[in-house]
């Protein structure tokens, strides 16, 4: 059956980089269009894995449970459906302000007030999924549907952000973890990907927290 534990590391990196993202965004200057094109590309990539993330689940959690899981996942899936809602439209509200203030470094209170409202959704539905949903998930889904619930949501994001984004989870994923990811992988990524995704997180994050080692998350 599935091993969620994948599912932990993936949350992990969405609660340090939006928790992050209010902060970033507020301590652009008005008009330093250079550094609100670095934050904004960032925020894209982050907000883009999210969507990507919810979709899969959608498209294929979801159903599986329903179908499944009997008045368990009745109890919780309709939830789980309606805050994956609640976030979409946060989700969509700071997207529609984000290409005018990267290109004009205007306007970034507003966004970061949008990014604290995501925020406190996102953190929210995240503890109850791993509450009640991924005990189910290890009852009611097989390793070959976690698989693809994963390759959904990474298959959706630009072949060239992979690497970057894989690193983004490693950096405070368990190694056990990493390498049972890994092991799905095609040998070339499975050799390279150890190396490279780190190296990657490590130069962005420089790039947009200001370190390489952004604070992580207090668990």
């Amino acid at each position: 059956m599935a091993d969620v534990r994948d599912m932990y590391m993936a949350h992990t990196m969405l609660r340090r980089e939006f928790g992050l993202l209010p902060k970033l965004v507020r301590d652009v200057e008005p008009y330093d269009t250079k550094r609100s094109e670095v934050v904004g590309a960032h925020v894209q990539l982050v907000c883009d894995i999210l969507h990507f993330h919810h979709e899969g689940e959608d498209v294929i959690l979801w159903p599986l449970l329903h179908e499944r899981g009997g008045e368990e996942a009745e109890a919780i899936v309709p939830v789980m459906e309606e805050q994956h809602h609640a976030i979409e439209a946060a989700h969509g509200a700071a997207m529609r302000l984000l290409p005018e203030w990267r290109s004009t470094a205007r306007g970034g209170h507003e966004l970061a007030d949008a990014f604290d409202r995501l925020l406190v959704t996102l953190l929210e539905h995240m503890a109850m999924e791993e509450e009640r949903i991924l005990p189910l998930a290890e009852k009611y889904v097989t390793a070959t549907e976690w698989r693809q619930l994963g390759e959904h949501g990474m298959g959706a994001v630009p072949k060239k952000a992979l690497p970057l984004a894989f690193g983004m989870a490693m950096y405070e994923g368990d190694p056990e973890v990493i390498k049972a990811v890994l092991t799905e992988a095609p040998r070339p990524a499975r050799m390279v990907m150890p190396l490279l995704a780190p190296r990657l997180y490590a130069r962005h994050a420089k790039r947009v927290h200001g370190t390489a080692t952004p604070p992580r998350v207090v668990r």
